[in-house]
């Protein structure tokens, strides 16, 4: 006997609906995603139950979801063969917001069933992100091991109440019927339901079904009619039925069972690239937090990479449900180029972006995520220089295959995202020094971008205590700058830096392994043992026997440089400029100038070669103003930089060549 009877919802729900269907699902499609959800869901724990009891698979062993939509009555069905449930329990879990049926079936297991049951998802307010595109929802559904006249139906506005009334219904499962709204009939569109589906569903491990279509003519009515004599053809299902969705999520598989081709496949799909990835890791993550990561590292930079606003490219699942792409919260903004998969089994499904920013398992997936790529990173430099090589006692090492195929992998990553790394300096204090190790520039001993700190320290010459490096806009600036003419004449290597990110990132790195970093350009150069006390001598004496012109110097550059001093830094060139060892660099101020950012107004410091044959002329010379400030600006001219007044520049050139 059918029996109806209408209930009210529990208290404050209209409230609670509203908050579910405009600020937690601000998405529209999500709704079909949460209820996907539900129904793989409800057949977890169908296939969980069954282990005790096969009975309650009755005729239908093969668990699926299946979706399908009427145009004509406008409405959207999804329908499972999972648990389903009693009239009781509809009246439970559907007429309480946030009741969670999973949660209370969690409850009656204990030991090591907890172990078995831990895919089993989240049933509760998901349900009633039906109600973005719905203005009535009609459940209809029947609990395993109950006989057909127990089935019950569902119907609500999603308002104050809901009826509930008993049905015969043959199946077991559920089926959610939503009846739409006239602003969400795209959703009775096959194509529509697919691209959803394919996007946030394609990697549940149960396969969704859709009835095929086949485009069928109009039929014929009037030959002599002027249109053809037909009406308008149109997409009519077939009555068979196909799996829409991969129904195997990749990263739950085991990495023995996966190819490498299926994993660059895999990368393709989710980052739209048309090129494999350079390498990728995959892991299973168990402890406090559990998670599973599958991590690619790209061969090619995307033209956006300099764009820090925009989003990382890892996606966020929960127990393989996908949430959201580009979950920044889960990877450090200097990684942006990783993408790749995270499939959490502790983050509640209905997980907001705020959310993320705030959770402690968040936290530590970020952390563990980061060291992840940061190892990766370590694996591919570890090989890069990786040869067949005999030993110090003749013995040939033996490379294997995948060693072979790792070789100038960090080389190609460090050309298309070596700058961005950097950023990591600044961002990253906890893993600085890995990042330091990774890091890689071009010196006076190679044009190539190779060489890294240790490689430096590994040929610092005898006595030497500093790593010494100069910042330039570009490779010809930084080797023909006049501040490393000493360097050249000691034969002492400087690092040759010029991304524009240099700059910034080296104010938070002061010293590798205990040797300080000390720019060429900054502050006054103290070789120490390197320089013999010969050398020390004649440039104490020819800074003596300079005072006075330095004085006359100082007053003519008085509002160009902050100080002019004699150095041994220069061999060939008469001057150049540097900075304070805590002043800015002129690099630096000119790139936030260009940047419209606010620089500091700070004067550089002229040095000046008193052996210098141009330098000497300025003693007695009656155009020395002009000289003295032509000194300055072919200073600046060498660094990159520009004279204040070109033309005032230029003017002195020509007098004086006249």
């Amino acid at each position: 006997m059918s029996t109806k009877q209408t209930l009210s919802f529990q208290a404050e729900v209209a409230q609670l609906l509203h908050l579910v269907t405009h600020s937690l699902y601000s998405n529209q499609e999500i709704f079909l995603r949460e209820l996907i959800s539900n129904a793989s869901d409800a057949c977890d724990k169908l296939r969980f139950e069954g282990l005790n009891n096969s009975a309650l698979f009755e005729d239908a062993p093969n668990l699926e979801v299946r979706v399908t939509f009427d145009k004509a009555a406008k409405t959207l069905t999804i329908t499972d063969n999972g648990i389903g449930m009693s009239q009781q329990e509809a009246i439970d879990h559907l007429g309480t917001i946030a009741k969670s049926g999973t949660k209370d079936f969690m409850g009656r297991l204990s030991g090591d069933q907890k172990q078995d049951a831990q895919l089993i998802g989240q049933f509760g307010v998901g349900f009633y992100s039906g109600f973005i595109v719905a203005d009535k929802i009609t459940v209809e559904s029947r609990r395993a091991g109950l006989t057909a006249e127990e089935g019950v139906r569902w119907i609500s506005g999603g308002t104050g109440d809901f009826e509930v009334e008993t049905i015969t219904r043959a199946q077991r499962g559920t089926s959610i019927i939503l009846h739409l709204r006239d602003d969400a009939e795209e959703y009775l569109n096959a194509w529509k339901l697919k691209q959803v589906i394919a996007k946030y569903s394609d990697h549940i491990s149960l396969p969704i079904l859709m009835e095929k279509e086949e485009w069928k003519d109009g039929e014929l009515i009037n030959p002599n009619d002027e249109n053809g004599g037909r009406q308008p053809g149109g997409m009519v299902k077939t009555g068979e039925w196909e799996t829409i969705n991969k129904a195997s999520a990749l990263w739950t598989r085991p990495k023995k069972d996966i190819t490498e081709e299926q994993y660059a496949e895999f990368y393709k799909t989710i980052s739209h690239d048309h090129e494999a990835p350079l390498t990728w890791a995959h892991n299973r993550v168990e402890g406090n937090t559990e998670y599973t990561q599958l991590l690619y590292i790209p061969a090619k930079a995307p033209f956006d990479l300099w764009n820090r606003d925009k989003k990382a490219g890892v996606k966020l699942y929960v127990k393989r449900v996908f949430i959201m792409d580009d979950a920044e919260a889960l990877m450090p903004t200097y990684l942006r180029f990783v993408k790749g998969v995270i499939d959490s089994a502790d983050l509640p499904l209905n997980v907001s972006r705020e959310l993320l920013q705030e959770s402690r398992d968040v936290r530590a997936i970020r952390e563990g995520s980061t060291k992840r790529v940061l190892s990766m990173l370590e694996d591919l430099a570890k090989h890069d220089k990786h040869d067949t090589a005999a030993n110090a006692d003749g013995v040939t090492d033996v490379v294997d295959a995948d060693d072979k195929a790792k070789e100038g992998k960090y080389t190609q990553f460090y050309s298309e995202f070596g700058a961005v790394l950097k950023e990591g300096l600044g961002e990253d204090f906890g893993n600085r020094e890995r990042l330091a190790k990774l890091l890689r520039f071009a010196s006076t001993t190679s044009d190539a971008v190779t060489v890294g700190f240790a490689d430096y320290k590994a040929r610092m010459k005898e006595g030497q205590e500093a790593i010494y490096y100069i910042t330039a806009d570009t490779l010809a600036a930084a080797k023909n700058s006049p501040q490393l003419e000493v360097f050249k004449k000691k034969g002492i290597e400087v690092l040759l830096m010029t991304d524009r990110v240099d700059e910034w990132a080296l104010n938070y790195l002061h010293e590798f392994d205990g040797t300080p970093l000390q720019s060429v350009a900054k502050g006054a150069v103290d070789l120490g043992t390197l320089q013999d006390e010969a050398e020390k001598k004649a440039a104490e004496e020819a800074a003596e026997a300079f005072k006075p012109v330095l004085a006359k110097l100082k007053e003519a550059l008085k509002d160009k440089a902050e100080d002019v001093r004699v150095t041994t830094r220069l061999v060939d060139s008469p001057a150049c400029l540097v900075v304070q060892d805590d002043g800015m660099s002129t690099q630096l101020a000119r790139m936030l100038k260009q940047a419209g950012q606010q620089a500091p107004e700070t004067k550089p410091v002229l040095e000046v070669n008193a052996e210098h044959a141009l330098v000497k002329k300025l003693d007695g010379s009656v155009h020395f103003h002009d000289l003295a400030h032509i000194l300055f600006d072919q200073a600046l001219l060498a660094e990159g930089g520009l004279p204040e007044d070109p033309a005032a520049y230029v003017k002195r050139v020509n007098a004086l060549l006249v």
